[in-house]
């Protein structure tokens, strides 16, 4: 990203950023990145690095372990690893296995459900392998605290080997010597001691000559010499020889060892960057967690949607002394492109801007950033910024010159992915002829599609912001019963500098505030005071906006309740229904079991019935039985009557007609359709029947 000027990170303070983001870095590798922090834009990398800090972030917030304890610093070491002959020493290689132990266990912590559920991270280590070889050489070789093991070689065991029988023989003999010198008197408090490599007897300075030997010096006060016994300078000798051997064999070994492992030098510096590549990212989602930050959406296209947003600095200051932080709420789109701030000095209207400043910073640089995730960035590849007093003694150039300057660069090489900060446009000048230049700054601004934030207090911007197409309104509100700022962003419409408000709250003369009212043009005043009384007024309508959300969710609880009522008491008709039902089902059984009764007594009858004349009364009476002719004769008997006063009209069945059942021929109002099912009115009860068993019909007229 293009800044202008170069010091915007310092204005906007994401020099800060960085520097708290470097302290939650425990590798050179991290720290490093974390002061050379790009602002990048391109969507892809941008989206990566913010995907791969909340991958890591639900890792520490969830408890789960990852493999990055490793934080040594070995870019040297490796550097080294690459020059021909170079020879590493048995601590490098333990810090070299330390390397290698910390890329298996990242390698085995990402299986194929941990890829799959963390795939940004999982790109890290994209392209690169784990090769167990390294680790191999080094074990062979050197033991856990970097020393060379005996079984490297077979030469380094073979000297080893005559070195502890030497130093087992030299001991005994020199303890041998040591106890007939003491015997004699001849030993001082130290007894023995080390010189030049070589083990010597300490014995007091009179007795020097009387014990023969080599004399390899005296201590400070000259009352001690330090005597090597003739019997063991042969012995020292021996031992002497076979630990350089020992030496020049360690070293062989070493320098062996460290060709051998050259070879994976390239593999080793990979595993290097991985490892500080991931406490990098742990370092931001540490940082993120600290300042409650979230996921936003990212859109390849200029465009902000902030929903509650913090200024990260501000909210970590008052987390520190307990206060509490306004969230900002505002949107630049196509339609709505230049945001015009005004509102009191000290209500809040810069740091809004450099809220929207940083947290652009933040994002683009693939950091967090507190706000709600719904929110949304887009991507700019230039940001300018002009904040401040920039007169400069160097070029004679006064405060307005320095503000048209920066003016004219701004005019001169904005476009549509153009994002800008300009804090007190037209300052610096006469009101009226500053308040003209900053209206054709605007214009042009506007023409060139850029999208920004500008802080004023000039009327004529705030009139212009209202009629013109892409520029619009925005106040900090002011509560003018206690004279303080709310600090908090309302779009839509201006607000008011409240000169006099705030000229009363620091207690200056009222004599003076109403003496500067007369002076004021009267239009002025007229146009200063509506905005105060609209301001006023917002906040009264939000208020009540606030109230009728309350009375709303009372409302809508009240119709749930209903609801459920409702649905309670449709539950009792239809139990009470099936009951209706059941009863007649139990009925018709016992008519079945009754008839049934029946029949086997008139085939017992007819068993018995001797001469035709019964046989034909049993058969009469069966007829009866079966065919129910009575009631067939009622049946036909109440069709007649419902067809004379109803006639079928064909068509759907559809809720409010009148329908006629099949099954027992009474007719009903549709009340309700179900799928194959309709609701029909009987009287009191309602009754659920198949379609297909209802005739739509209608009343007849009376002739």
């Amino acid at each position: 990203m293009k800044l202008f000027p170069e010091s915007a990170t310092v204005q906007l303070e994401f020099d800060k950023i960085k520097e708290l983001l470097h302290g939650k870095c425990r590798t050179e590798y991290a720290r490093n990145k974390a002061s050379e922090l790009r602002i990048h834009t391109h969507k892809a990398y941008i989206e990566k690095e913010l995907k791969q800090t909340h991958e890591f972030r639900q890792i520490q917030q969830n408890g789960i372990y990852f493999p990055n304890d490793y934080v040594l610093n070995l870019s040297k070491d490796l550097r080294l690893l690459a020059i021909p002959g170079a020879v590493f020493t048995g601590d490098q290689l333990v810090n070299l296995r330390k390397l290698a132990l910390s890329m298996e266990a990242i390698f085995r912590w990402f299986d194929k459900e941990r890829r799959e559920a963390y795939e940004a991270l999982a790109l890290v280590i994209e392209g690169s392998y784990y090769e167990k070889a390294i680790l191999q050489l080094i074990n062979d070789v050197v033991d856990e605290t970097g020393a060379v093991k005996d079984n490297a070689s077979s030469e380094l065991q073979e000297i080893r080997t005559q070195l502890f029988r030497k130093r087992n023989e030299l001991r005994r003999v020199f303890d041998r010597i040591i106890g007939k010198l003491n015997k004699l008197g001849y030993l001082s408090e130290i007894e023995e001691s080390f010189m030049n490599g070589r083990r010597v007897v300490a014995v007091f300075a009179e007795q020097k000559r009387t014990v023969k030997g080599i004399l390899h010096g005296e201590s400070d006060s000259r009352r001690t010499s330090f005597i090597e016994p003739e019997e063991t300078i042969d012995l020292n000798n021996q031992v002497y020889e076979l630990e350089n051997e020992e030496r020049k064999e360690v070293y062989r070994i070493l320098r062996e060892l460290t060709a051998r492992l050259s070879g994976y030098a390239p593999l080793l510096t990979t595993y290097h960057g991985i490892v500080g590549e991931y406490d990098f990212i742990r370092a931001k989602a540490t940082f993120g967690i600290d300042i409650n930050a979230e996921y936003p959406v990212l859109t390849d296209k200029a465009h902000i949607h902030l929903v509650r947003a913090y200024h990260p600095l501000l909210l970590l200051y008052n987390q520190r002394s307990g206060k509490s932080t306004i969230p900002v709420d505002l949107t630049l789109d196509a339609a709505n492109r230049i945001l015009v701030i005004s509102g009191p000095n000290a209500g809040g209207k810069t740091v809004t801007m450099k809220t929207v400043g940083l947290l652009q910073m933040m994002v683009q640089s693939g950091l967090l950033v507190p706000v709600h995730p719904s929110s949304q960035f887009g991507i700019f590849k230039q940001l300018m910024i002009h904040i401040g007093d920039t007169q400069s003694l160097e070029f004679e150039l006064s405060t307005y010159s320095s503000h048209l300057l920066s003016m004219k660069q701004f005019m001169e090489t904005a476009n549509g992915r153009t994002l800008f900060f300009i804090d007190e446009l037209g300052s610096g000048s006469d009101p009226n002829l500053g308040g003209a230049f900053a209206e054709v700054i605007l214009e042009e601004l506007a023409r060139k599609h850029a999208m920004g934030i500008v802080t004023t207090h000039y009327l004529n911007l705030k009139v212009m912001a209202n009629k013109t197409p892409g520029i619009f309104n925005g106040a900090m509100a002011f509560n003018e019963e206690s004279l303080m700022p709310m600090y908090k962003l309302n779009i839509g419409k201006p607000g008011s500098s409240y000169t006099f408000a705030i000229a009363q709250r620091i207690g200056l003369d009222k004599r003076l505030i109403d003496r500067a009212r007369q002076l004021v043009d009267e239009d002025h005043f007229k146009l200063d005071k509506l905005l105060n009384r609209t301001e006023q007024d917002l906040r009264q309508l939000e208020v009540k906006q606030k109230e009728l959300n309350k009375l709303l969710k009372e409302n809508e609880r009240l119709k749930k309740e209903m609801e459920q009522l409702m649905d309670k008491e449709k539950h009792r008709q239809q139990v009470e229904l099936l009951k209706q039902q059941n009863f007649i089902k139990e009925e018709r059984l016992a008519y079945l079991k009754d008839m049934e009764r029946k029949l086997k007594q008139i085939i017992l009858d007819w068993r018995k019935a001797e001469s035709s004349e019964d046989k034909r009364e049993l058969l009469r009476q069966m007829q009866v039985l079966l065919f129910k002719q009575k009631e067939k004769q009622s049946a036909e008997k109440v069709a007649k009557k419902i067809n004379s006063k109803y006639q079928e009209v064909g068509g759907e069945i559809i809720p409010g007609i009148k329908v006629l059942m099949k099954k027992n021929h009474k007719v009903g109002e549709v009340k309700e359709v179900r799928g194959k099912k309709a609701v029909v009115q009987l009287g009191v009860i309602p009754i659920t029947i198949d379609i297909d068993q209802l005739i739509p019909v209608k009343e007849k007229a009376v002739e």
